[in-house]
C-alpha cells in the first residue's frame, strides 16, 4: 500500500512540475478565467446603479433652466452629453443607441407668467422606438423631482403617500450569480480542456505506452491526476476569489473550509470527464468534436455567464441535472448565501451520482495509446 502511494505521490509532483513548466497551460488556467473575471465582472459589479445616456437641449434663457440644467448635468442617475447642443445632432445620436433619450427645454420653459409668482414650464424627453423602458423610467424620475420642486412653490395635499423598509437581510448581486458561473468557467477549464490536450500528446509521444509496461496501475495515475488538478485548481480559484473580493468587493459571507472541500469535489467530478475524453481519443481530432458537444451545454446551461432563473421553467428543469450545474449552485450558495454543506445536500447527491456514473466511464474507456 505504502508503494501505491509513493508511485500516486510521484506522478503528482511529475504532473504538477510539468503544469507549472507549460506556460499555455498557466495561461488558459490561470490568466484566461482573470480575462473573464474582468470583462464579466466590470459588466455586473455596477449594475445596480441606474444611469441614463441623455443629452438636455436647454432652448430657455430663463435662470431657473440654468439652474435646472446644472442640477440634471451634476445627477448621479444622469449622463448628460455636453457636446450635444442641437436637436437634430441628438437624434443622430440616439439613432445610433449613444444616448437614451433627450430632454428638450422649451422657449418658455422657467418663465413666471402672469398671475402668478413662480416659475413654470413642461419638460419633454424625447426618444426612440426601442428605447421605451427608459424613458419610461426617466419620465419617472423627472416627474419626481419637478414634483419636489412644485412642493417648494406651491403647498400640494396628499392624502395617500408611501413609505419604503428594509430588510434587514442581503440579496444576491448580478455579480454574486457571475462570480459563482466564472468559477464553473474555471473548473471546466482545468477538469477537461486540461487532460483533453495532455493526453492525446502523451500518447502520439508514447510516452502512455512506455507507462503501461510499467507495475504503474490506471487507478494510481487517475489518483495521481485528481490530486495534482485539485492543487492547480485551489490555487487558481484561490487566486480569483482574491481578485473578486480586491477589486469587485465580493462578500464571501461562508466557510472556508466547506468551500474548499467543495470545490475539490467539484473539480474532481469534471476532471472525469476530461480523463474520459483523453483517456479514449487516440489524437485530438477524435477528442475535440466530441469535447465541445459536452462542454456547450453544460457552459450555457448550467449558469455559468448567466443566472439559470432568466431560462423558461422546462430549460431549468432540464439544465438542472447537468454535471456542473450543482457545483455553481454549491459554490454559490456557500459563498454568498453562507450555507453549510449539511444544507447542500442535493447537490452533493447529484455530484455523488455523476462522480460514479463518469468514473466508470473514465475507466472503461481509458487507453494507453
Amino acid at each position: 500500500m505504502k508503494r501505491s502511494l509513493f508511485t500516486v505521490l510521484t506522478f503528482v509532483r511529475i504532473n504538477t512540475k510539468r503544469f507549472f513548466r507549460d506556460r499555455l497551460a498557466l495561461f488558459f488556467t490561470i490568466g484566461f478565467p482573470l480575462i473573464f473575471l474582468f470583462v464579466f465582472g466590470g459588466l455586473n459589479s455596477g449594475s445596480g446603479n441606474v444611469s441614463f445616456n441623455v443629452a438636455v437641449i436647454n432652448n430657455s434663457k430663463s435662470d431657473f433652466s440654468k439652474t435646472f440644467t446644472s442640477q440634471l448635468t451634476a445627477s448621479k442617475i444622469l449622463k448628460v452629453n455636453k457636446d450635444v447642443t442641437t436637436l437634430d445632432a441628438a437624434k443622430e445620436k440616439m439613432t445610433r443607441s449613444e444616448l437614451d433619450a433627450v430632454i428638450e427645454l422649451p422657449a418658455n420653459f422657467g418663465d413666471i407668467t402672469a398671475g402668478t409668482t413662480y416659475p413654470s414650464g413642461q419638460a419633454n424627453v424625447i426618444y426612440t422606438q426601442n428605447n421605451q423602458q427608459s424613458a419610461t423610467a426617466l419620465t419617472s424620475i423627472l416627474d419626481t423631482e419637478f414634483k419636489a420642486i412644485n412642493g417648494k412653490f406651491v403647498t400640494n395635499v396628499t392624502p395617500f403617500t408611501v413609505t419604503s423598509q428594509q430588510l434587514n437581510e442581503r440579496s444576491l448581486s448580478p455579480f454574486d450569480y457571475t462570480f459563482a458561473g466564472l468559477l464553473g468557467f474555471a473548473i471546466i477549464g482545468m477538469g477537461i480542456f486540461g487532460p483533453v490536450n495532455v493526453f492525446p500528446e502523451l500518447k502520439k509521444m508514447g510516452i502512455l505506452r512506455r507507462l503501461s509496461t510499467t507495475p504503474l496501475k490506471v487507478w494510481q495515475y487517475f489518483l495521481s491526476t485528481m490530486i495534482g488538478q485539485a492543487v492547480i485548481g485551489l490555487l487558481s480559484l484561490g487566486i480569483m476569489f482574491v481578485v473578486a473580493i480586491a477589486v469587485f468587493h465580493l462578500q464571501v459571507v461562508g466557510n472556508w473550509l466547506e468551500l474548499a472541500l467543495f470545490i475539490v469535489l467539484g473539480i474532481v467530478t469534471i476532471l472525469g470527464i476530461g480523463l474520459a475524453l483523453g483517456g479514449w481519443a487516440k489524437n485530438e481530432r477524435q477528442a475535440a468534436p466530441l469535447t465541445n458537444i459536452i462542454v456547450f451545454p453544460m457552459m450555457f446551461l448550467s449558469g455559468t455567464f448567466f443566472p439559470r432563473y432568466l431560462m423558461p421553467d422546462w430549460l431549468q428543469n432540464i439544465s438542472a441535472f447537468l454535471p456542473l450545474t450543482p457545483i455553481i449552485d454549491g459554490i454559490r450558495l456557500i459563498a454568498t448565501e453562507g450555507k453549510h454543506l449539511i444544507d447542500l445536500l442535493p447537490q452533493i447527491g447529484l455530484i455523488g451520482a455523476w462522480l460514479v456514473i463518469i468514473y466508470f466511464i473514465a475507466f472503461r474507456v481509458f487507453r494507453w495509446e
